[in-house]
C-alpha cells in the first residue's frame, strides 16, 4: 500500500485547511502531494470570524505551488486524499478530472479527510449518501440534500471518511484521520 497522500485544492482554498494537514501528515512520515486544476502557484485565503459580521471574512493568505495538475494524478499511487475547504470547492466540484479522482478513492474504500466546504466536492461524486458527516455549519442543508446525516461536531468518522467543520477543529480532525490512516496505510 502506498504511503503517499494527495491533497486536492485550488485558488481560494483556506490556507490553514491546506497547510495544516500538509505539514501534519509530513511530520507523521507520509509523502504529501498537492494537486490543483493546473501546476501553478496557488493563492490561498484566510477566513476569520470578526465581531459585527454575520459570516466569516476573507483575506489574502499564503501562496503554495501545486505539485500536480488533476489530469496528472494517478489515484493508485495514493493511500488517501485530503479535501480542504475555503471557496475553492464551489468551483472545483465542476472539474471532471477531480470528480474522477475523488470517485476512485471512494470506490477503492481509501481514507478521505474533508473539512469545511470540502464536502461540496464529495457530494458532487455522490459519495455522501447514507453517511454521517460534518462540514461548515452553513452546509447542513447541502449535506442533507446529498443524502448525508449532518452532525454539528468537531469531527465525524464514518468508515474511512473523516469530516470536520473548519480549521478551529483541526486537532480532532487530524487525530481521527490519523487513526484511520494508520490502520489502513501505516508508514513503514
Amino acid at each position: 500500500m502506498p504511503t503517499n497522500i494527495l491533497i486536492v485544492t485550488g485558488d481560494a482554498a483556506e490556507s490553514l485547511e491546506v497547510l495544516y494537514p500538509y505539514q501534519r501528515l509530513r511530520e507523521e512520515g507520509y509523502e504529501v502531494h498537492i494537486a490543483a486544476p493546473t501546476r501553478k502557484k496557488l493563492r490561498f485565503v484566510v477566513h476569520d470570524f470578526e465581531d459585527g459580521f454575520d459570516t466569516y471574512t476573507e483575506k489574502p493568505g499564503y501562496t503554495w505551488p501545486a505539485d500536480l495538475a488533476f489530469s496528472e494524478v494517478d489515484p493508485g499511487r495514493y493511500a488517501a486524499v485530503v479535501v480542504p475547504g475555503g471557496r475553492a470547492p464551489e468551483y472545483l466540484r465542476n472539474d471532471p478530472e477531480l470528480r474522477k479522482i475523488l470517485k476512485s478513492f471512494f470506490d477503492a474504500d481509501k481514507p478521505v479527510a474533508q473539512i469545511c466546504h470540502g464536502p461540496l466536492l464529495t457530494a458532487a461524486v455522490d459519495a455522501l449518501s447514507g453517511r454521517r458527516v460534518t462540514a461548515y455549519p452553513a452546509l447542513e442543508i447541502d449535506m442533507q440534500t446529498a443524502g448525508a446525516t449532518f452532525q454539528d461536531t468537531e469531527a465525524v468518522v464514518d468508515g474511512g471518511l473523516v469530516s470536520s467543520r473548519a480549521w478551529p477543529d483541526h486537532p480532532a480532525w487530524m487525530r481521527e484521520f490519523l487513526t484511520v490512516l494508520r490502520a489502513k496505510a501505516p508508514v513503514t
